[in-house]
């Protein structure tokens, strides 16, 4: 089975004929049957951007591939204050923080937040989590003191 394959790049090449046809051989030097360069437009004066299609001569036994999995068990919310229950014996203290001029927080909201992310709940909604979402753009300073 031959795929079909649709490549770009640019050259650091004025946009002409000349140009066009060293795309379409370079393009077949990548293993392109027939290669058809279908776009090409001038970046600026030293670049062309192009798009080509064509049939990729190389393929792969599909049927052979083995990809290495790992199998998660994940446990439930109920699950994970038990497990802390039952072994640490104690509240878990989990601080998130963005310190410096960093202020991207949506991972640590999505996390920390008890609404959560994608049907999860977040860290401040568990029973043995006490969680602290000190935000974005905090002094390592002012971090270390709320330690």
């Amino acid at each position: 089975m031959m795929a079909k394959w649709q490549i770009s790049f640019t050259l650091p090449v004025e946009d002409s004929e000349k140009f066009k046809e060293a795309a379409r051989l370079l393009a077949e030097k990548m293993g392109l049957e027939e290669p058809d360069v279908v776009c090409h437009k001038k970046l600026d004066r030293e670049f062309t951007f192009y798009i080509v299609y064509g049939s990729l001569k190389y393929s792969v036994d599909y049927m052979n591939i083995v990809v290495k999995t790992v199998d998660l068990k994940t446990m439930t919310m109920k699950g994970i204050n038990e497990y802390i229950k039952e072994n640490i014996k104690r509240k878990i203290v989990i601080v998130g923080v963005s310190t410096g001029t960093d202020a991207h927080t949506v991972g640590i909201d999505a996390v920390m937040n008890m609404k959560g992310y994608a049907g999860h709940y977040g860290l401040e909604r568990y029973d043995m989590i006490e969680a602290y979402n000190l935000g974005s753009q905090v002094e390592n300073e002012d971090f270390v003191k709320k330690l």
